[in-house]
């Protein structure tokens, strides 16, 4: 058994998780994990330099989280973290003031940075740090290339034209989502350098040749489109012979987690299952999936999912703890099976 799946930080890696410890149940290898091959290709447009540093907030999210080394109370970030020297450098006056760098932290990126300025690869170098950590999977961003999330907002600062109306302006993604906290309405996302960035190194071949593909319940915008967004993906996406199966990230009209909503609002999208759904679109009419999960309380809109030609079932879809989760993705497996 081998299943890819694209994910983002916190969401996709929980699911991930009880991902495993199904795949335990299911395929064991006698040893407490599994036979079968689980493939993460992992969200890179949140990506940004801080203090010189290569930060990758998914991929180590990922990481940490399937490794065992994650902060449970933030999901982000690592357990028994201290902040000392993110607060040396607010005294200096050294902005970004507004990003969490914990110190614990600060090692994994200053390996990434030096072994980038090295001449390794973004793949390389996560494969390396995976070492470490032994998530049980193959961790892959999604492209070595850059290809940097930003979002146009009106300026902060209130400026405007010379005929009144609001300057717009691209902050960093992670400046909207995090000093923020993407409570100034999105006008639009720009992805930059994904015109030219490639899918890294065995992110097709791990779609190519899954038995299943998953999307995990992560940011149907910032998430998996941008994953989606890397030039010969979606592509691959739509050509694979593999079933590919979505987890909604809205429960009852709401995101699980995060800022989702006003990523949806800002493409135009209602915060929905079934909207999600229908912007995702089925494969057979062009589009990503063949089925899709809806949470128990979102029950009424199986059948609208299933008229746009999407398979759909209602399952209890918070993810709770390790053993919820796996049911979960019990049910991801169930469902592609009926």
């Amino acid at each position: 058994m081998r299943i890819t799946a694209l994910a983002g930080g916190i969401g996709g890696s929980r699911f991930i998780r009880g991902l495993l410890a199904h795949l335990a149940g299911a395929y064991p290898d006698g040893e407490g994990g599994t036979t079968a091959e689980v493939t993460v290709i992992g969200n890179t447009g949140d990506d940004i330099w801080v203090h010189g540093l290569r930060i990758c907030p998914d991929l180590d999210t990922v990481m940490y989280t399937l490794g065992g080394g994650i902060s449970t109370e933030r999901g982000w970030g690592r357990e028994g973290e201290t902040f000392t020297a993110k607060s040396e450098l607010a005294s200096y006056g050294v902005e970004p003031t507004w990003f969490g760098l914990g110190d614990k932290d600060i090692a994994t990126h200053l390996v990434r940075t030096q072994s980038l300025a090295a001449g390794y690869s973004l793949t390389e170098v996560t494969a390396a740090l995976c070492a470490r950590w032994k998530p049980g999977v193959i961790l892959l961003p999604m492209s070595d290339d850059r290809a940097e999330t930003h979002v146009v907002v009106d300026d902060p600062s209130g400026a405007t034209d010379d005929k009144g109306r609001p300057m717009q302006i691209a902050i960093h993604f992670q400046e909207w989502w995090i000093r923020y906290r993407a409570a100034l309405p999105a006008h639009s996302f720009a992805i930059i350098g994904i015109d030219t960035a490639k899918p890294a190194p065995g992110v097709l071949d791990a779609i190519e040749n899954a038995d299943l593909i998953i999307f995990p319940p992560s940011n149907p915008v910032v998430s998996i489109g941008t994953i989606l967004s890397v030039p010969g993906i979606a592509e691959a996406i739509r050509g694979a012979t593999a079933p590919v199966i979505g987890v909604s990230p809205i429960v009852g009209g709401s995101p699980v987690r995060g800022m989702a909503d006003s990523c949806l609002q800002a493409i135009g999208v209602a915060t929905s299952a079934a909207a999600v759904a229908a912007h995702y679109r089925a494969r057979t009419a062009g589009g990503f999936i063949d089925a899709w999960l809806v949470d128990e309380v979102d029950a009424e809109i199986v059948d609208d999912v299933v008229a746009l030609g999407i398979s759909c079932r209602a399952v209890p879809l918070m993810m709770t703890d390790v053993a919820a989760t796996a049911k979960m993705a019990a049910e991801c497996m169930q469902a592609v099976r009926a």
